[in-house]
């Protein structure tokens, strides 16, 4: 049974930092590209960064520079730190794994809130 279990979520001041962690389960880690995505109420579910199966990263050009994702292969985890944090961070943020020809999971999500 595939898991994707996000943590680290919370409320925080703009310019305050975050990080987040998604442990995986059921998979083989190492051979999904691993992503972040968030939704805002409201909106339709966005593209936050990924980290590729070959050690590849790419970001949204909405948090370039403040946030970085990264993972251990060894513990099943992906990590996204979130640094300079603005309300329109504010969303839920979903972890996914993908890879070519089979399905994506996704976790449950993990609710980040920035106060201005």
């Amino acid at each position: 049974q595939v898991r994707l279990v996000e943590s680290g979520g919370g409320l925080v001041q703009a310019g305050g930092s975050l990080r987040l962690s998604c442990a995986a389960s059921g998979i083989i880690f190492s051979s999904k590209d691993m992503g972040w995505y968030r939704q805002a109420p409201g909106k339709r579910r966005e593209f936050v960064a990924v980290s590729t199966s070959g050690g590849r990263t790419n970001y949204a050009d909405s948090v370039k520079g403040r946030f970085t994702i990264s993972r251990d292969n060894a513990k099943n985890t992906v990590y996204l730190q979130m640094s300079s944090l603005k309300p329109e961070d504010t969303a839920v943020y979903y972890c996914n794994a993908h890879s070519a020809y089979v399905r994506d999971y996704w976790g449950q999500g993990t609710q980040v809130t920035v106060s201005s």
